[in-house]
């Protein structure tokens, strides 16, 4: 693994309040990922509030019905707004791991019938591909070690945990489905053991 590095932080102004971006550097190529922290997260024994958030370029940019990753990401951000204390870790993993070029390939294929498990695999990839090493370091960087981790993916506890973060709950987001995802989320939930 390579170091991480903290590579700049400032607060900034949102609709959500004041967040404080801090941007992390990690590899030769200088992947950059993204810790967004309200309050003090390395005060007290108490579990933070996190979620693990992996880009959604089209759920978050286009605003995309196929997935529920943007109202995820707001749903979190409202949450650890309304606590005062929290952490999102913004990682660079677009589509489960395999790049926006890839998943936009595997749209194609969902609307010709493959759901999105099988349209990961037949473009010779896993299901999920990614990984929650960065994160685990990112949030040891930020002092934290206990969370309350926002998230309906089994994959993303395992993940922490494995990476020496101690997941003292997992905290559901719910969002109601839509006619262009509801059998995406019975997939992830079928397939995958997301719990929705």
């Amino acid at each position: 693994m390579s170091e991480l590095v903290r590579y700049a932080e400032a607060e900034v102004p949102t609709e959500y309040g004041r967040v404080r971006v801090v941007v992390y550097q990690v590899g030769e190529e200088r992947e950059e990922h993204v810790a967004l922290v309200v309050g003090d997260v390395a005060a007290g024994d108490a579990p933070v509030l996190a979620r693990v958030h992996s880009e959604c370029w089209t759920g978050e940019v286009v605003r995309s019905h196929k997935c529920d990753c943007r109202d995820q990401l707001d749903r979190a951000m409202r949450n650890i707004a309304n606590a005062g204390r929290g952490v999102v870790v913004y990682m660079r993993q677009e589509g489960r791991g395999i790049g926006l070029g890839n998943k936009v390939r595997a749209y194609a294929l969902q609307n010709e019938g493959v759901d999105t498990v099988d349209a990961n695999r037949l473009l010779g990839f896993a299901d999920d591909a990614r990984s929650y090493d960065v994160a685990a370091d990112i949030l040891r960087d930020l002092g934290v070690h206990r969370v309350a981790l926002m998230t309906n993916n089994p994959g993303k506890v395992r993940g922490l945990e494995a990476g020496g973060i101690h997941v003292a709950e997992r905290v559901a987001l719910r969002a109601e489905p839509n006619e262009h995802n509801a059998e995406y989320l019975a997939v992830k939930a079928r397939k995958m053991g997301h719990s929705l």
